[in-house]
């Protein structure tokens, strides 16, 4: 039997109620179906979905936003075209089962013993042999062997000119057909499961309730009228529960498209604690909560362990590790100035809150606003990057060295390790603008230096790019902030000059003294980016035009092609032997001995030439190092109660068994007629094998029987 692509034909009711009942159940819809729930499954899948309103913004514009908001492509899976289109899916292929089922079931039991000898010559697989034997003994040894090798057999005795003949009909593989039904149930119940278990039952929890969304999401959650809130008997929901350590939530986050919606829970969850456990080279192995379940009715304290893939349930109730997050970790900030000189001080907050800058004497007004904070940090210092998925690792040095002009390169290898805390905070203008800060706590070993490591990007989608400042001879950036300190006074350079004049031209002319002074003023100006002829400068996009970046263009604006490598080079030396005294002038400043010459020195001078010059890239007038910090973590369950899990898992075993009987089973039927000699001296026998599928199988099952069951005549032929 070949299964029909037409409609389910119904006998009564107008015409239109027929046609779409006959549309609704024919294979060509059910297929049509599918093909746009593919293409729209294909576009939540590219098409990051839940994600930020401005991240959608920046991607696409305001008008392309609007558009496929409107088609509700940033939450496909949950928009109402989507679940319309599983609706007509169920109904299309329920309707498909019920016009389908009744003539499978039939034909499954259908022997087709009636079919005529002449039908038989006609099948592509045939035999014909003469037996000696006896019609009824013969069809009862056929039988038999059929039945011994699996076959299902029935016996059809018939009358004849010639005589008493017998039909011996066999089947196997029928439940190959029974795989149609099976698979096609499968899909009615995985899309009654994703129904019941997706945003069609909160919509309709609200719209019973007279509940709306909550559009503002801030404030606290206690504070959320009763209009936004979800009784704990909601059949069906999936949503998110952060529980700080120590502290008890029991009231989930459901996304809505307008806003959010509050999931009350039976039972409340206090966090004990969240554990983190790593790997030998410092990737994390384990995420786990400690909690204590308090049921709401019974007034019962359980508890429980919940990991990732091991969840905890009650009440129907699933709880999920599903991330963590800072619990509001006290950090304490100190400001390090990236420009002119300042009194130092210092910030203490928690993370997620904000601390006003406008008291400070900054050049603009500023809200500092704690992000984050990361107590481990493995980074990946191997020239080869991992492909693995590590959620807490980022690739530093890949980051550093592909976005720092001045970084030098290198092929040593390192291995994955823990290069201690780091901050995140935002710096917000008076405008609005926001740019995003990384700072690590402790320098880090890289490419052989000690440095320490600021991070910065304009907006979340870029990635952070790193300035690199050397640690002084106490581990710590105080000389690099004195020496840039100084770099800014007009005082200090002049001085810086003057002593560097008198020491590289002592004993030399008072003209070629004040020729070298006059070479060096203009060296260090340019590198301070306080020359005057630095407005006339290419500057490029450079907000501030200093560092080598002016010192640079001066050379291309001023001096001729073929003599600026010389130039160059004189200019250099000027420069870093007035930046040494301006070193040894800001350590006298601060009360300190003057530095050693040597090759730590030299070292420590090359290096902060490069982060001098790369600074006038920071964009902002300070920034802030994490001197100390308490430490909160947080962990954010995805709570669900999902009726329709076994129902999909009921409907993925039956795709399973559907497809591996269509596929991997064959249908065939077998006949052989038995018919006496017109001259009495033995039987007639003719035999024909069918199959659903044409293989060479076919072929060789067809021999093996002819061979076992035509064996008593002298001759078979084919």
């Amino acid at each position: 039997m070949s299964v029909s692509t037409e409609g389910y034909v119904i006998q009564k009711g107008s015409e239109s109620l027929r046609s779409a009942v006959e549309l609704l159940s024919s294979m060509r819809f059910a297929i049509a179906l599918l093909t746009v729930i593919c293409i729209a499954s294909v576009v939540g899948t590219v098409l990051l979905q839940n994600e930020p309103v401005n991240n959608y913004l920046n991607q696409f514009g305001p008008f392309w936003y609007e558009v496929f908001a409107a088609l509700g492509l940033y939450t496909v899976y949950s928009a109402w075209w989507y679940m319309l289109m599983l609706a007509f899916l169920v109904i299309s292929t329920t309707l498909c089962i019920v016009r389908s089922s009744p003539k499978i079931l039939v034909d499954i039991k259908l022997f087709k013993e009636n079919i005529r000898e002449q039908s038989l010559k006609a099948f592509p697989h045939k035999a014909q042999a003469d037996l000696d034997e006896a019609a009824e003994p013969a069809a009862r040894r056929i039988g038999g062997t059929l039945v011994a090798l699996g076959w299902k057999v029935r016996l059809q005795r018939r009358e004849t000119s010639t005589g008493e003949g017998w039909m011996v009909a066999a089947k196997a593989g029928a439940a190959n057909k029974l795989g149609y039904i099976a698979a096609h149930s499968a899909i009615v119940m995985i899309c009654v499961g994703a129904l019941m278990d997706g945003p069609m039952m909160v919509r309709a929890a609200m719209w019973l309730n007279d509940k709306t969304p909550l559009v503002d999401g801030r404030g606290f959650i206690r504070d959320v009228p009763d209009e936004h809130r979800l009784s704990d008997r909601t059949p069906a929901f999936r949503g998110n529960l952060l529980v700080t350590e120590g502290a008890t939530a029991g009231t989930a986050l459901l996304l809505h498209p307008r806003g959010l919606v509050l999931q009350e829970l039976p039972f409340d969850i206090h966090l004990q604690q969240f554990i983190v456990e790593y790997h030998p080279n410092g990737q994390p192995s384990l995420f786990a909560s400690e909690i204590v379940i308090h049921d709401r009715y019974t007034g019962e304290a359980i508890p429980a362990r919940v990991e990732v893939n091991h969840p905890v349930s009650h009440r129907g109730v699933q709880i999920y590790q599903a991330s963590f997050e800072d619990g509001g970790s006290w950090v304490n900030l100190q400001a390090v100035p990236m420009g002119r000189s300042m009194d130092p001080f210092s910030v203490d907050g928690r993370i997620g809150e904000y601390l006003s800058l406008a008291s400070l004497n900054l050049d603009q007004r500023l809200q500092l606003e704690f992000t984050g904070l990361r107590v481990i940090n493995v980074e990946n210092f191997s020239n080869t990057a991992s492909t693995g998925d590590e959620s807490r690792r980022v690739d530093l040095r890949q980051s550093i060295e592909s976005r720092l002009g001045s970084g030098h390169r290198t092929v040593t290898e390192r291995e994955l390790r823990n290069v201690g805390p780091s901050v995140t905070y935002i710096l917000r203008d008076e405008a609005g603008q926001a740019r995003e800060f990384h700072n690590y706590m402790f320098p880090i070993d890289l490419d052989g230096n000690r440095v320490f490591v600021l991070g910065v990007r304009d907006t979340p989608q870029e990635d952070f790019r790193y300035l690199r400042i050397p640690v002084d001879e106490n581990d710590a950036m105080d000389g690099f902030i004195r020496l840039r300190s100084a770099l800014a006074d007009p005082d200090m350079r002049r001085e810086a000059v003057r002593r560097y004049a008198a020491e590289a031209a002592a004993g030399q002319s008072p003209e070629l003294q004040q020729a070298l002074a006059g070479s060096a003023q203009r060296a260090i100006d340019l590198f301070a980016g306080q020359d005057p002829e630095i407005p006339n400068l290419p500057s490029g996009n450079i907000p501030v035009l200093g560092g080598l970046q002016a010192v640079s263009a001066f050379m291309e604006a001023n001096v001729p092609e073929a003599d600026r490598e010389r130039a160059g080079e004189v200019l250099l030396r000027i420069l870093n032997g007035t930046l040494y005294e301006l070193l040894q002038l800001s350590r006298e400043r601060a009360g300190q001995s003057p530095a050693e010459r040597g090759e730590e020195l030299a070292q420590f001078l090359t290096l902060s030439v490069l982060s001098l010059s790369d600074s006038f890239f920071y964009p902002a007038p300070v920034t802030f190092v994490m001197t100390d910090f308490d430490h909160v973590q947080a962990s954010v369950f995805q709570v669900a109660r999902a009726p329709g899990v076994p129902i999909v898992y009921l409907g993925c075993l039956l795709l399973t068994i559907g497809v591996f009987a269509m596929l991997y089973i064959r249908e065939r039927r077998l006949w052989v007629w038995l018919s006496p000699k017109t001259d009495g001296t033995g039987l007639q026998a003719y035999m024909a094998l069918s199959s659903n599928r044409q293989i060479m199988d076919n072929d060789k099952e067809f021999e093996q029987l002819k061979t076992r069951l035509l064996t008593k005549g002298p001759e078979v032929q084919s």
